[in-house]
C-alpha cells in the first residue's frame, strides 16, 4: 500500500534568515541559557485566540515522550506533524522564542530523568529537556517546563499543494 503524498506544507518565510543568522539552530543539544527560534504544532481553533506578540500563552502537554511541558522544534517541519490525527487543514505551526535555561539531554531509551527532569525530588531540576533525532524517529523534541520562557510572534498556516 502506497503513502498519499501530503496535501498541504509550511514554510517559514523567515527560515533562511532565521539558519544564517542562527548558527546554533539544529546543530545538537541546545546550550543552556540561550535563546533559540523553534515552532510549536497547535490547532488552527488554539492560535485563533493567541494574541502576537504574547509571552506564556501555550499550556504543558500532560504527555509525551519527555513527560509534561510544553513540545517545540527547531524543525518547522517536524512541528508540522503535531497535533497527531488532525488533518493538516486544521493544524498551525507557531513561530516561538524560548530561552531553554538549564538543558538535559536524554540520550537513550528508558533513561532515569527521562519523564521527571524538572522534579527536584529526583535530582537536579532542569528547565528543558532534548531528545536527539536518533531517539526519535528522526525527530529532535525539546519539552519546556517554564511556558513564561516562550513568545510567539508569529504562526505559519498550512498553504495547499498545487495537484
Amino acid at each position: 500500500m502506497s503513502q498519499q503524498p501530503a496535501l498541504y506544507y509550511w514554510k517559514d518565510d523567515r527560515e533562511n534568515e532565521i539558519l544564517n543568522g542562527d548558527k546554533r539552530m539544529c546543530q545538537g543539544q541546545p546550550q543552556s541559557g540561550q535563546s533559540y527560534t523553534m515552532y510549536h504544532g497547535t490547532t488552527r481553533a488554539n492560535a485563533d485566540v493567541i494574541i502576537m506578540p504574547s509571552t506564556g500563552p501555550l499550556e504543558r502537554s500532560v504527555d509525551g515522550i519527555l513527560g509534561r511541558g510544553v513540545y517545540l522544534s527547531r524543525n518547522v517541519n517536524t512541528a508540522s506533524r503535531y497535533p497527531i490525527d488532525l488533518p493538516d487543514a486544521q493544524r498551525v505551526v507557531l513561530v516561538v522564542e524560548v530561552t531553554v535555561g538549564k538543558v538535559i539531554a536524554i540520550n537513550c531509551k528508558g533513561h532515569p530523568r527521562q519523564e521527571n527532569w524538572h522534579d527536584a525530588r529526583y535530582g537536579e531540576v532542569f528547565d528543558t529537556a532534548w531528545c536527539p533525532p536518533d531517539l526519535n524517529d528522526n525527530k529532535e523534541e525539546i519539552c519546556v517546563w517554564d511556558h513564561n520562557s516562550i513568545t510567539v510572534f508569529r504562526r505559519i498556516d498550512p498553504t495547499p499543494r498545487a495537484p
